[in-house]
């Protein structure tokens, strides 16, 4: 029994990374997204106008 509460003492008192820091991968890629946006905005502008025209092509109304 005295091994048991080792390990459970032992588990607690160490930090786990994920309890240290809450992980929010949506506002992580955004962030990047638009750190990438300001150092080549010709790419992200390429980028988008290249699936507008692609999207517009194949979800015409006609």
């Amino acid at each position: 029994m005295e091994y048991r509460d080792d390990l459970y003492q032992a588990y607690e008192s160490e930090p786990t990374p994920l309890s240290a820091q809450s992980l929010r991968p949506l506002d992580d890629l955004l962030g990047y997204l638009r750190e990438y946006a300001r150092e080549k905005p010709e790419i992200v502008a390429l980028t988008c106008f290249g699936f507008g025209f692609i999207l517009g092509w194949k979800l015409k109304p006609w």
